[in-house]
């Protein structure tokens, strides 16, 4: 059967072993769609007659060349997709648009499937998933919860098997709240790293595409494909591909932290079971005040700035009236009041500058964590009391785009059964690869080592045993993982080095790869941790031709283990592999 839980790499397993097709995971994805019609996650929903152009595509593409072939995808209906109507969750603004918005484009380029159009709180103006008149957007995990928004049906596609990743947009947390909520990774790239052409404007200068996937890893294969300048987009900035590097230094708030809604004490513990288990990854944690930023905040919905949203979509509003919801029309008419200025936008302006220099002193190689949310809501609650309701989801998130941070959203514990609950790392807009690093060790932590302590547990775990890092035909379903298990060697766990290593292809039969670890540069690159006898360690070690060796290599963590190196000099008859992250990725892709 498909899993509920698609990822990018399995689907590339899939395909290349022949055990599904595209068009085989296209239909089942349909047949969900209808299953699921009552969450309301789709507006344009999945359909052959849509999709069968991008499979047809498929057979003009080399799988080597296309690093998302045959990965579906949602997209939020407020991003263009040629000859599909974009509505921004309003259906008297339905246009048809005739190109792709860029980032779809470099996707479909790419080999991605894009399976629909999903649902939003309308114009991107909520963190709730409720305010479309396509209808609330049902949590994925518990059905009287709400989805959060805005990029709400984006998120519950993704956490319910009807696509391996999805579109959304983040300008004050519409990415990173649905993911939270949903027990999905949520990933806010650079302002400007990702073009926004094609996209309906919320905040024109601080909107943001985002995606949302199941893991770190997708986010960041996606990010490889959309990322890059567009010449035709006026917000479009160039800021490379993160290679994940961990932070000097972790940020905590050290005021007390406020929690909301049925679950506040759940949320509450489920904070404090996260912060735990940061303080367990081997980096420095220290507590900050943190209050500058709701101040912040405020510049955004209760000051000036909040007339870009006007200046944006006040012409429609005022020519269409009624259209808009009543909630979603009382947000928008906020930045057409007369009680703000020109001045008034130009000292707003000027604080705002003043708090981007104070976080660029004190966030220079580090990366700050906070709750994603500080609480949910029941979609009744957020009926009675919408506007308050909705505001409270956007208490560890608003500040993000205004002082030019990246961000990613990750899961943690639930704070109660089918009860999501995440945090989210912070890094100046050049960092990205700070909240890369950060989260990769935090995910391998939550999956693998929960409560233990990383600087100890990879250390061999008695006098007899020492780990070994492998990264090539001796890890498993290779063929030298006989000679691993000949050695009395058992497998550990998947882990990554630190982003300091090159991987090269040697001219062997078999093929092999070998790791090199670099003065500048370098990537962090998948492997695995193992842990062999002592007393055969040597003679293992003994056995292995040259260019390799043993060597002590660092993992994303900072710890140092044994494990396979290669000689430098190698590299100049190799093929440099480096840009898959890893020799599994590097196979697949041939």
């Amino acid at each position: 059967m498909l899993p509920r839980e698609l990822s990018i790499s399995w689907l590339r397993e899939m395909y290349q072993n022949n055990v599904w097709s595209p068009e085989e995971v296209v239909n089942e994805i349909i047949n969900r769609a209808a299953e699921d019609a009552e969450m309301n996650i789709w507006i344009t929903p999945p359909s052959m007659k849509m999709i069968q152009p991008y499979l047809d595509r498929l057979k003009l593409l080399d799988k080597g060349q296309a690093p998302l072939w045959g990965i579906p995808f949602a997209i939020k209906d407020n991003i263009d997709l040629a000859h599909v109507p974009t509505t921004a969750g309003c259906p008297d603004f339905e246009y048809t648009p005739t190109e792709h918005a860029t980032v779809v484009e470099r996707l479909i380029e790419a080999g991605a499937i894009p399976v629909g159009k999903a649902n939003l709180d309308q114009f991107a103006t909520g963190l709730v998933g409720v305010r479309s008149p396509y209808g609330e957007t049902k949590n994925a995990l518990r059905g009287e919860l709400i989805s959060g928004g805005s990029s709400s049906g984006s998120a519950v596609a993704v956490a319910r098997g009807h696509a391996a990743f999805a579109l959304g947009t983040d300008t004050a947390g519409s990415g990173r709240v649905p993911a939270a909520l949903n027990r999905l990774v949520g990933y806010k790239p650079t302002l400007g790293a990702w073009s926004t052409k094609g996209v309906v404007p919320a905040c024109a200068g601080l909107d943001c595409v985002s995606v949302l996937a199941h893991s770190l890893e997708d986010a960041l294969a996606v990010d490889a494909v959309a990322r890059g300048v567009d010449h035709a987009n006026p917000w479009s900035r160039s800021f490379p591909a993160p290679t994940p590097a961990l932070p000097r230094k972790i940020y905590l708030p050290k005021e007390p932290l406020n929690f909301f809604g049925t679950f506040a004490n759940e949320y509450s513990q489920a904070w404090d079971l996260a912060v735990e288990r940061l303080k367990k990854l081997g980096i420095p944690v220290e507590y900050t005040d943190t209050s500058k930023l709701s101040q912040t905040s405020a510049l955004l919905y209760d000051g000036p700035f909040v007339a870009e949203r006007w200046a944006g979509l006040g012409d429609f509003v005022e020519a269409h009236p009624g259209s808009a919801l009543p909630v979603t029309e009382q947000i928008l008419r906020s930045g057409a009041t007369t009680d703000y200025s020109a001045a008034s936008l130009f000292k707003a302006w000027h604080t705002l500058q003043a708090h981007k220099l104070e976080v660029r002193r004190w966030l220079a190689d580090a990366v700050l964590i906070l709750p994603t949310c500080a609480g949910t809501w029941t979609l009744q609650e957020v009926r009675n009391n919408p506007i308050t309701a909705n505001s409270a989801m956007g208490l560890y998130t608003n500040h993000c785009n205004l002082l030019d941070l990246c961000a990613v959203a990750v899961p943690a514990e639930d704070a109660a059964p089918n009860t999501p609950f995440g945090i989210t790392m912070f890094a100046l807009a050049e960092n990205e690869a700070l909240i890369c690093g950060a989260a990769a060790c935090f995910a391998d932590s939550s999956a693998n080592l929960a409560g233990v302590d990383l600087t100890t547990e990879l250390k061999p775990v008695s006098r007899d045993m020492v780990p070994v890092a492998v990264c090539g035909l001796h890890m498993r379903g290779y063929p030298l993982e006989k000679q691993m298990k000949e050695f009395g060697a058992r497998f550990v766990r998947d882990a990554a080095t630190a982003a300091k290593y090159q991987m090269i292809k040697l001219p062997t039969d078999p093929a092999k790869p070998g790791l090199i670890r670099k003065e500048q540069g370098g990537a962090s690159i998948r492997l695995e941790l193992w842990e062999m006898p002592t007393d055969r360690f040597g003679a293992f070690a003994a056995a292995i031709p040259a260019p390799l060796g043993i060597g002590k290599i660092e993992l994303l963590d900072g710890v140092e283990v044994p494990g396979f190196i290669c000689e430098a000099y190698a590299a100049a008859e190799a093929v440099d592999i480096t840009s898959y992250g890893g020799w599994r990725n590097a196979v697949e892709a041939v």
